[in-house]
């Protein structure tokens, strides 16, 4: 419904008006496989072959056509831009190409940190806009679900405004900065490391603070007489700890101020926050009571350590079973800090776009929806976004995830509804696709389409090609 001066764009930039003719602006994208498993290093020319060389730098194995630049047919009544067969290992396959238009559609956003992000369920905004709430955190890590209809299109025109722009750089892999509500701020972009509160991360823990004791405890043997692992979620304690009793480690005398729940297993021992462990503390010694006089003893050798091992201090008690800090740290305990560090894998922001493609979107594949839906589910239609493995969640309709850094570059638009414009491949044996009601007319061989795209790209993501057989029930 957008008009378009001739010589212009269109105000989403994914169309332009040559000459009175509505062209596409971005390239279709064809992804080639190259002959070496790594994608790495191939011949310059066949083996054996006379021919001259025809220009094409990745000599390729294999080639998809994705639906990145493929451009759109809503309302889809109409069929799909491309309808591709191929022959694959002697099967005929096909493969349905469109953009998508996903007013429902968001992101599911991992970040690999233990800094406290904000409360459960807080909004997350962008320019005082809220286009998502925090989820409960991971192992290691915080998330966040962003997008959504009713950001999308249930708010305010600048809500609606700024999560579609907020999403499309997520999923184009560039930098949003974003507030959290009664926490932190963040720059995120996805496969990049995390910058919070204007800080870039370094790295994740190596577990919570429990696993910690479990997985060091006969480092420390003989070394050091106590240790405590500051966690927010679950703080260990060596000489409580099963793994501490299985190492004969005495009673250290120690009190934690926190709920215990098992044996070297501490709860709520600080509010969330930045400071050790995703705590709010700077100062360890807070989270500890007095040392019980009838267990402990002055030299009794007490370290304390984040979760990251980027905190940790050395203390021995005195005659007032008081704890001192120590200026220098034994090599021994440094090893283990070091190990602690060393095991920590590198901070690391993941995002997913995550859309519904129900709606009219099916009809481009089918006259009839419901059997694309069927067949998704009965693993006869492998389900793709620009070439990568896209998960299909269980129960009804066609809800989809995939990991933006295993697509190409640039492989989202917007419309200005506003909803994201997101690449969809379905493929499936050419049989099936006649079975279901698909529309046959419109197919056109891999060789007609393949001369059509302006991009060709490498192999981008590690998952399985998206017509191998071992993606269909049939192939299994």
């Amino acid at each position: 419904m957008c008009y378009i001066a001739d010589g212009r764009s269109g105000a989403c930039d994914r169309y332009a008006n040559e000459a009175g003719e509505l062209i596409r602006v971005d390239p279709l994208t064809v992804i080639e496989a190259t002959e070496a498993e790594g994608g790495k290093l191939v011949p310059f020319l066949p083996a054996g072959g006379s021919a001259d060389w025809d220009g094409d730098i990745v000599q390729s194995r294999n080639a998809f056509v994705t639906a990145v630049g493929a451009g759109t047919t809503y309302p889809d009544y109409k069929p799909a831009p491309f309808i591709v067969s191929r022959k694959e290992n002697g099967v005929d396959m096909v493969t349905v190409v469109t953009e998508g238009i996903f007013s429902y559609c968001g992101a599911k956003v991992k970040i690999d940190t233990d800094r406290y992000l904000g409360p459960e369920a807080a909004a997350v905004r962008v320019d005082g806009e809220q286009i998502g709430h925090v989820m409960t955190s991971e192992y290691g890590s915080q998330m966040l679900s962003l997008g959504g209809v009713h950001h999308l299109t249930g708010g305010s025109k600048k809500e609606g405004r700024v999560t579609c722009d907020a999403l499309l750089k997520l999923c184009n892999r560039d930098s949003v900065a974003m507030e959290i509500d009664g926490g932190s701020t963040l720059v995120v972009a996805a496969g990049k490391a995390p910058i919070i509160n204007g800080e870039e991360e370094v790295r994740m823990r190596v577990g919570c603070g429990s696993a910690t004791v479990g997985m060091f405890a006969r480092q420390w043997l003989g070394h050091v007489d106590e240790v405590v692992v500051v966690d927010d979620h679950i703080t260990g304690v060596l000489s409580e700890h099963q793994a501490g009793k299985l190492l004969d480690i005495p009673p250290s005398g120690i009190k934690i101020k926190g709920r215990r729940s098992t044996p070297g297993r501490y709860f709520q021992v600080a509010e969330p926050g930045t400071g050790w462990g995703g705590t709010n503390i700077t100062d360890p010694l807070s989270i500890l009571g007095d040392f019980d006089g009838k267990t402990a003893y002055p030299g009794l050798r007490l370290l304390m350590v984040s979760t990251t091992g980027e905190q940790f201090g050395y203390y021995i008690l005195d005659e007032n079973l008081l704890p001192v800090l120590q200026t220098t740290l034994p090599q021994s305990l440094q090893q283990s800090v070091d190990i602690i560090e060393e095991n920590c894998e590198p901070a690391l922001a993941s995002v997913l776009f995550m859309g519904g493609a129900g709606g009219s979107l099916r009809a481009g594949v089918t006259s009839n929806p419901v059997r694309l839906t069927r067949s998704v589910k009965d693993a006869l239609t492998h389900v793709s976004c620009g070439g990568a493995p896209a998960y299909v969640w269980p129960g009804g309709g066609i809800t989809v995830m995939a990991d933006v850094t295993q697509m190409p570059s640039n492989s989202f638009g917007y419309v200005p509804t506003p909803a994201l414009v997101a690449p969809i491949e379905f493929t499936m044996r050419l049989s099936d696709y006649e079975a279901l009601g698909g529309h046959m007319d419109a197919v056109v061989p891999l060789e007609e389409a393949v001369l059509l795209a302006e991009r060709k790209i490498a192999t981008v993501s590690s998952g399985a090609w998206p017509t191998d057989s071992r993606n269909f029930r049939w192939g299994a």
